[in-house]
């Protein structure tokens, strides 16, 4: 019956009836824009894009896409499929989205093919919210096999973590490294951090919160962690990975690019350095985001230029969200001689409930407008954000 209103639907050999449970997309009135759209694509895996668009809720557009990456003349496997989804808890937006990110999905064997990643990941303790999120996030790994994909990856995270919980964590914060097959990668890299005697906790660390570090090869990890050690960075620290993590992710062109961008601003070689060893994730910033935050600094706020070299961590900052309002904050309690200039890098850093109360609640009685003043400009940037 199925294949039959399918085949009506494409061809109008017959007069289409169907209730709305049947076929709630021809009572749409989109509807018939689709159809017209279906029509021209009626020779080009006519029978996919049309179930695309009725059972998996696509555009006409996305369906005509989605169908030159799957093949399927019946809905028998293509239902399975999707009955195998509602029953783990899916809703019909959660479907369409999975089957818009990786359509081939729709050929699998619920039995052999799903199911096993489900239940590997049931045994491993993640809940059903966060397994349909990590499906949704990249549907593509459960395509990936168990046995050789997620058991041995599973087990390479652990022997680190020593906790499913925190593994688990991982591969759903970055699903995709189920995807990429980071084994020829992981342990070799592990252990070239291990054997220059960083400790255990540090690798764990960076590998929790930027796994695809990871994913470099091995060759070329281990030159950047020789390149790492003659910059002067010492194992045992934590900023040793940090800086492993920034060299891995720059070609040696954008780092060329970020050293001339810093040049502009009058630092030398030596304060480039000294300002990496301090704090390596400021190199990871764009040059745009440079440019605009020492352009702040140091034309609007009227800082030296060499005072930032020495605080790069200010780098990382968003300029919106936290430079441009705390330092309008910062401008008053500076004219009125209740903080020094010295004392900025910490009145940007620490977190927002100590900002209010060490820089704005603190000095209410000699500056009573600091609170509206932060306020307007966090509601400023903010609708700037959302422009």
């Amino acid at each position: 019956m199925f294949n039959f209103l399918y085949k009506t639907f494409l061809h109008g050999r017959h007069e289409i009836t169907a209730s709305s449970q049947k076929l709630p997309f021809l009572l749409n009135p989109a509807s018939l824009i689709s159809l017209k759209f279906i029509s021209s694509a009626a020779n080009q895996q006519s029978f996919a894009v049309s179930y695309l668009i009725i059972s998996c809720g696509l555009s006409p557009e996305c369906a005509l896409n989605a169908s030159k990456y799957v093949r399927f003349e019946t809905p028998e496997k293509p239902d399975s499929v999707i009955a195998f989804l509602n029953n783990h808890g899916f809703s019909k937006t959660q479907i369409s989205v999975v089957v818009k990110k990786h359509p081939k999905l729709l050929v699998s064997d619920p039995v052999k093919t799903l199911l096993p990643k489900f239940e590997f990941c049931n045994s491993k303790g993640a809940s059903r919210p966060l397994l349909i999120k990590l499906i949704c996030n990249c549907p593509a790994i459960l395509r990936m096999n168990l046995e050789s994909r997620w058991i041995p990856i599973f087990e390479i995270l652990k022997d680190l973590f020593k906790s499913d919980a925190k593994t688990i964590f991982v591969i759903i914060s970055h699903p995709r490294i189920l995807v990429q097959d980071p084994k020829p990668y992981l342990r070799p890299n592990i252990y070239a951090l291990r054997e220059n005697g960083v400790p255990e906790s540090n690798i764990a660390a960076i590998l929790y919160h930027q796994p695809r570090v990871f994913c470099t090869k091995p060759d070329k990890f281990r030159e950047v962690v020789e390149e790492v050690k003659s910059m002067g960075l010492k194992p045992l620290s934590f900023a040793f990975v940090l800086a492993v993590r920034a060299l891995s992710s720059l070609s040696k062109m954008t780092w060329k690019k970020k050293i001339n961008v810093y040049k502009r601003w009058g630092w030398s070689d030596e304060d480039i350095l000294m300002a990496f060893r301090r704090f390596p994730p400021f190199m990871i910033c764009s040059e745009d985001k440079i440019t605009g935050m020492m352009d702040y600094f140091v034309n609007v706020l009227g800082l030296e230029s060499a005072f930032i070299s020495k605080r790069p961590e200010l780098l990382a900052y968003s300029l919106k969200k936290r430079i441009v309002p705390r330092s309008s904050v910062a401008q008053v309690l500076l004219l009125k001689g209740l903080v020094k200039a010295c004392s900025l890098s910490r009145f940007f850093a620490c977190p927002e409930k100590k900002f209010l109360e060490k820089f704005v609640y603190r000095y209410q009685e000699e500056a009573p407008q600091l609170l509206k003043l932060y306020t307007d400009k966090l509601d400023l940037s903010r609708q700037l954000q959302n422009e």
